[in-house]
């Protein structure tokens, strides 16, 4: 993924529209070992009462420069200029899909993925956020590890589990995701429970010098 520019900028710059950058809190990034990531986080007990997808209001344009969230991803991710048509409408480029090694040049066969799925961060701790956070949640363009444009079918497959019942189906891309996975967890204090710690250890301890880079949500 590219890393000198935010989405949010990339997608404005594709679209020649002035820029406006809110000045944003000092937050304290941290790099370390992705077996000592999965150890800072924090354990609790999943429950999903009364989750529904509509309580994360998603893909809205939250810097309002005409592109939804979808579109800033496939803008940023697009591995080519991609063609952006009026409003903000992307309709082809270049990107890879992690999860499964497949390059796709249409968007029609991307989803954009939460790296910890909402029904998931429900049940980690954001059934206790205001609306206005778990929003944030849902279209965070500030973390490049948040959302990532990845097959349909993969992501469809995916669906709502975490890393104890699915990792991708490309094996070398399981020590990226579980790395992705921990650091949308810690960037959002979000919890996991003891099967979850579990598989998250094990997977780590193949990863080698594995790394999770990651900064706390404001």
């Amino acid at each position: 993924m590219l890393k000198t520019l935010s989405r949010g900028l990339l997608a404005a710059a594709f679209l020649a529209l002035p820029l406006a950058v809110p000045a944003a809190a000092a937050q304290h990034a941290a790099s370390l070992p992705l077996a000592e990531a999965v150890d800072l986080l924090p354990s609790g007990v999943e429950s999903r009462d009364g989750y529904q997808r509509t309580s994360f209001k998603h893909w809205v344009d939250a810097d309002r420069d005409g592109c939804s969230t979808r579109m800033e991803v496939l803008i940023a991710e697009s591995r080519t200029e991609p063609t952006v048509e009026a409003g903000c409408k992307v309709t082809a480029g270049t990107w890879f899909s992690y999860y499964d090694g497949v390059t796709l040049t249409a968007p029609g066969g991307l989803d954009i993925d939460h790296m910890v799925p909402l029904a998931e961060a429900w049940d980690s701790g954001a059934s206790a956020w205001t609306a206005a956070r778990r929003e944030a949640y849902a279209n965070d363009l500030d973390a490049e590890r948040s959302l990532v444009a990845v097959t349909a079918r993969t992501n469809r497959s995916k669906s709502d589990q975490d890393p104890a019942d699915w990792t991708p189906p490309l094996a070398d891309a399981r020590c990226t995701y579980t790395a992705d996975w921990v650091a949308t967890k810690l960037r959002w204090q979000l919890a996991v429970d003891d099967r979850e710690r579990g598989a998250l250890t094990e997977l780590a301890a193949g990863c080698g010098q594995e790394t999770v880079d990651y900064e706390p949500a404001p």
